[in-house]
């Protein structure tokens, strides 16, 4: 609760990936009604406002948020379901979902919900791409097991680093799409993928023009832009940056002449 309590402080946002996975056939996520998955919400909500019953932790202080207006999005367990989720979170006043795959386009709305899906990024030394997440790079380097080949685990590490930092320079230099990166906090392979993640923040989160956001002020930043300006910005594809340049592109005009340049049309007085 300590870290809950200190991580929205910090600025980060508290949604929910659920109650647990329950996932496959036999009643899994994928087979919920609309109902199921609101009922399943009323419980997350529940949950974290009655966390001083449930934990017994009486004297501790409270947090520092009302959940009800803090819970805007999700991604659904193994992204099962995904259907049902989406009519029951616009029902409910959610703002956007994460419960897909993605390329590193500019995301759009789907049933009314903005989709900030993981993505496809590089995965050096292959010759098809990974989702953004660490699982998924730790199931394709020593599959479901999360105690691997010791000898590998940096190779492994710097192996999620640089297709996240390939996606990061692919997007940074052509459609500047946000990159979406998913992370499970956990000490797999030796942790080697909290290092990765780590050191992609601190190569990107600092170059300029570059913000590290949670998807709560993503979502606050696209609801604020002209819906024109999107549509324009996602008819770029991955990696693609505007042909004539951004000012020009953007505004919908060629961009003025710097001062000098033969051609340039002379000041006025």
């Amino acid at each position: 609760m300590e870290q809950l309590r200190l991580a929205w402080l910090e600025g980060n946002e508290i949604g929910t990936h659920f109650n647990g996975h329950f996932c496959g056939s036999g009643g899994g996520v994928g087979e919920w009604s609309v109902e199921d998955w609101k009922d399943e919400i009323a419980q997350a909500k529940h949950f974290v406002r009655t966390w001083k019953t449930n934990t017994g932790l009486r004297n501790a202080s409270p947090l520092p948020f009302d959940y009800d207006k803090e819970l805007i999005g999700a991604r659904t367990p193994c992204l099962e379901g995904r259907r049902n989720f989406m009519k029951a979170a616009r029902e409910l006043g959610f703002r956007y979902d994460t419960s897909g795959v993605n390329d590193q386009v500019w995301p759009k709305r789907k049933q009314g919900l903005w989709d900030v899906s993981m993505q496809l990024v590089p995965f050096p030394g292959h010759s098809y791409e990974q989702l953004s997440m660490d699982y998924n790079f730790m199931v394709n380097q020593s599959g479901t097991t999360t105690k691997g080949d010791r000898g590998k685990f940096g190779f492994w590490g710097d192996q999620m680093r640089d297709g996240l930092l390939k996606g990061f320079h692919r997007a940074y230099d052509g459609n500047r799409a946000p990159l979406i990166i998913g992370n499970h906090f956990e000490s797999w392979n030796g942790g080697t993928y909290m290092r990765a993640v780590e050191q992609v923040i601190e190569a990107v989160c600092t170059k300029p023009e570059v913000r590290c956001v949670s998807f709560r002020r993503l979502v606050d930043w696209l609801d604020a832009q002209d819906p024109k300006t999107l549509e324009k910005l996602r008819s770029l594809k991955v990696g693609e940056a505007p042909k004539q340049g951004w000012a020009s592109f953007l505004a919908g005009g060629p961009a003025p002449a710097p001062k000098g340049v033969p051609g340039a049309p002379a000041a006025k007085r």
